[in-house]
């Protein structure tokens, strides 16, 4: 325990010594030879990590803000981040436990109590803190970050006690069941959401809670909303109702879970009600809010744009070569495949890069650009779904980027939710906003496109989507799901990963998914059993 005798050990078989070569203390002299100071370098040893960490955590223990502060290489935001702990966020009897370090990161327990008007409750909680060498002294000090204060913490937020901003909500599906994050984790950062929204309006009355309160975003669109870390008294809760399914989101649920970084919405083409949505990582909302190459699932807003152009047609001669160049950087297809006198209808549905590429040079830098705003509704930030989303965006570009914006790649960023949705465009030919909350809760305006895919254009998309679903990259994963079905897959190259990305989004009859696997390959193996499971699930 810290505050008494320090008696937990750092892990590690002993103690480093000095390395005469890094770790050596260094001389520095003046002018005349006298020695001014002394300045360590190199990696801090064990036991400065341990002495560091224990000065650091006794001293906060102890109620001491500004003598914890002094043990970290950011003074002023450490003090002022310790003194609201005890001051904003009502945290006393502290006691804190060090435990076993790797290399200079310690992890710590944290027990304390909750007071504030009468009310208090247990807290307890594991953070860590890392120990590094100031340059310009040697110091060994606490790398300050708010995180050390609280694992959720990030700058700019803070630790409040209080009457809850927001009064409690009590979420229900489209048929009253009640919706959890205990049950479906994945809905905890809607629920938080949901609560921020619409808290007051569904005529709740506030409880007493510690909470963190998020620094205001630039865009509140991507806004993350406050999260609750303990109730010392419940609120009465208001009553939202969601478009959700219960037994939709049970199956994304579980097939999130079964795999690792994978993230899902499912939608109703026909309305734009969104009926799933779930990620591998509770912690963040990848499905609404990511923003992602998306791939060739990319080319189903492409290829409505040539076919509006007339610039393809489903069965006529479309070029699909092994390589296709433009602005400079070389394209070409995976395992470097090639179609010979083929149609645009075989190069959609084997998803060959070159076909779209081959196209740069007859379109204008705006024209993608222009396709996916006016008729996909995307990148216009004006998407109102009930809880914060990103809406895409499709920028301008040219030359080679351009280029590579027509096959999901360049500035094109997506999530699932966008390309749920544009797939959704593409089985009916209008753009319907997904929402989470009806409109006629709150009264709010959905947003619209100026305009509805070309009739011509969209029964070709359509019959591709289905071609492609049934004979082509999609085929496997969406096999046995019956005849009114459509899919696109989709592969994203990122810097610094080993393997893509992988999407896939599909529709089976007035359903609509889409998902994601960061890192998971090709998207018809990694993300198309995951849409095809949600699917067969239904709503």
């Amino acid at each position: 325990m810290i505050g008494g005798a320090v008696a937990v050990v750092v892990g590690g078989a002993g103690f480093a010594a000095y390395s005469l070569l890094s770790d050596a203390p260094k001389r520095e002299s003046s002018a005349a030879g006298n020695v001014v100071k002394t300045v360590k370098k190199g990696p801090v040893t064990a036991a400065e990590v341990r002495a560091t960490a224990d000065g650091f955590l006794t001293a906060w223990q102890s109620g001491d803000a500004a003598k914890a502060a002094a043990y970290t290489d950011d003074t002023a935001a450490a003090q002022a981040a310790l003194t609201g702990y005890r001051k904003d966020a009502h945290i006393d009897e502290v006691t804190l436990t060090r435990g076993k370090a790797s290399d200079a990161t310690v992890a710590f327990k944290v027990a304390a109590t909750v007071a504030y008007k009468g009310k208090s409750k247990p807290l307890a909680y594991e953070s860590e803190l890392t120990v590094a060498r100031r340059a310009e002294d040697g110091k060994a000090l606490v790398h300050w970050q708010p995180s050390v204060v609280h694992p959720d913490l990030k700058d700019g937020d803070t630790l409040v006690t209080g009457a809850a901003g927001d009064p409690p909500i009590k979420a229900v599906d489209r048929d009253g069941t009640e919706l959890t994050a205990a049950k479906y984790p994945s809905l905890g950062t809607v629920l938080d959401g949901l609560r921020e929204k619409y808290g007051k309006k569904a005529g709740g009355t506030a409880g007493v809670e510690l909470r963190i309160v998020r620094k205001e975003s630039e865009k509140k669109s991507e806004q993350t909303p406050d999260k609750t870390l303990l109730t010392l008294s419940e609120g009465t809760p208001g009553t939202v109702k969601t478009t959700l399914s219960a037994t939709a989101q049970a199956a994304a649920e579980r097939e999130v879970g079964e795999r690792e970084r994978a993230s899902v919405v499912v939608m109703r083409p026909s309305t734009g009600e969104i009926l799933a949505v779930a990620n591998s990582n509770p912690n963040f909302n990848t499905a609404f809010q990511g923003s992602l190459a998306p791939g060739s699932t990319m080319k189903i807003v492409t290829a409505s744009m040539l076919l509006e152009k007339g610039l393809a047609s489903i069965d006529k001669p479309h070029p699909c070569p092994k390589y296709a160049s433009y602005g400079g950087w070389k394209f070409q297809n995976v395992e470097k495949f090639e179609i010979k006198n083929g149609t645009f209808r075989s190069s959609f549905a084997a998803s060959c890069n070159t076909a779209f590429i081959t196209q740069a040079e007859k379109l204008k830098d705006d024209d993608l650009t222009k396709q996916a705003q006016q008729v996909f509704g995307l990148g216009l930030g004006n998407w109102s779904i009930g809880v914060s989303s990103f809406d895409g965006a499709v920028p301008v570009q040219s030359d080679a980027p351009k280029a590579a914006s027509l096959i999901g790649q360049g500035g094109v960023r997506m999530n699932p939710l966008n390309v749920a949705s544009v797939i959704s465009t593409a089985k009916t030919g209008v753009f319907r906003q997904p929402y989470l909350v009806s409109p006629d809760v709150d009264d709010r305006a959905l947003a619209t496109a100026p305009r509805k895919l070309d009739a011509s254009a969209q029964a070709q998309l359509h019959e591709l989507l289905n071609y492609t679903a049934t004979s082509g990259s999609a085929a496997e994963a969406m096999a046995g799901l019956g005849s009114d079905i459509g899919g696109k897959t989709g592969s994203a190259e990122v810097d610094g990963q080993k393997e893509p990305n992988g999407w896939f989004t599909a529709w089976r009859g007035d359903l609509a998914a889409a998902a994601v696997m960061q890192e998971g390959g090709r998207g018809g193996k990694s993300a198309g059993p995951l849409v095809a499971a949600v699917l067969r699930a239904g709503s």
